[in-house]
C-alpha cells in the first residue's frame, strides 16, 4: 500500500477501517473494542476541514474536529468560518476545542472535548474539570495512536493494520490540510495551502469592494 498524504489515500484509509469491522466513535465515553477515534487539529485552515469531511461523510464516517478560538491563521466568528463548522455539524461530525495552553474557550460553540495546540509533554496528558482531553487516559495510549505530523506516519501507516482488523481501538490524529492540498513534502504542502489562502483573501478584497486594478 502506497500510504500518500493524499485525499484519495485517506479515502482507503477510512475504507480499510470499514473493511475492518471498526466503528466511528467519539471521545463522549471510555473507548471500546472495535472503535475508530477520528481526531482532526485544525491548525490552518478550515476549507481544507471541510474538504476532509465531505470525502469522509462519502464514504458514511465521521470524526471529532478540533477548531481554534485564537488561531493566526482563520477567524472562527467570521462569517466564513460560522458556515464552515455550521457545515461539519450538518455533516454529522462533533466540534472540539484546539486550545492554546493555558487557556481554554470551552462555549457554546464547543463540544466538551480538547486538544492542546503544539503540547509540551508536561501538559499534554493532563486532566481538565471541564472537557475531555483528547491525549489523557484511557482516551489515549501509546499502542491505540496513530498521528500524521508533520507528514510522517508515527509508528507507521495504519492502513493494513486497519485492513485486517489489528489493533483493538484506534485514536488516528488527521491534520486536513496535509490531506487536502497535494504535496511530496511538508514545505511542498504548505506552499500550496498559501496558494489557495492568498487566492481566498484576494476574493475577500474583491468582496469588500476594495479597487485591485
Amino acid at each position: 500500500m502506497n500510504c500518500g498524504f493524499t485525499l484519495d489515500h485517506y479515502r482507503e484509509l477510512l475504507r480499510a477501517a470499514s473493511a475492518g469491522g471498526y466503528r466511528w466513535a467519539g471521545f463522549d465515553r471510555e473507548p471500546e473494542a472495535g472503535d475508530l477515534i477520528v481526531r482532526h487539529d485544525v491548525d490552518l485552515s478550515l476549507d481544507a476541514a471541510l474538504v476532509v469531511a465531505e470525502a469522509e461523510a462519502q464514504e458514511g464516517a465521521w470524526s471529532t474536529y478540533l477548531v481554534m478560538a485564537r488561531s493566526s491563521f482563520y477567524n472562527l466568528a467570521s462569517k466564513e468560518s460560522e458556515l464552515a463548522v455550521a457545515r461539519l455539524r450538518e455533516l454529522g461530525h462533533r466540534i472540539g476545542h484546539h486550545a492554546i495552553y493555558p487557556e481554554v474557550d470551552l462555549d457554546e460553540r464547543f463540544d466538551a472535548v480538547v486538544a492542546w495546540h503544539n503540547p509540551d509533554p508536561e501538559f499534554m496528558g493532563d486532566p481538565l474539570d471541564v472537557a475531555v482531553n483528547v491525549m489523557q487516559p484511557p482516551n489515549f495510549d501509546p499502542e491505540h495512536y496513530r498521528s500524521d505530523s508533520n507528514q510522517h506516519w508515527r509508528n507507521g501507516c495504519p492502513h493494513d493494520a486497519l485492513a485486517r482488523g489489528e489493533f483493538d481501538w484506534l485514536q488516528l490524529l488527521i491534520h486536513p490540510e496535509i490531506w487536502a492540498f497535494d504535496g511530496e513534502t511538508m514545505r511542498e504542502t504548505m506552499e500550496r495551502f498559501l496558494d489557495a489562502d492568498r487566492a481566498a483573501r484576494f476574493e475577500r478584497l474583491r468582496h469588500d469592494r476594495i479597487d485591485l486594478s
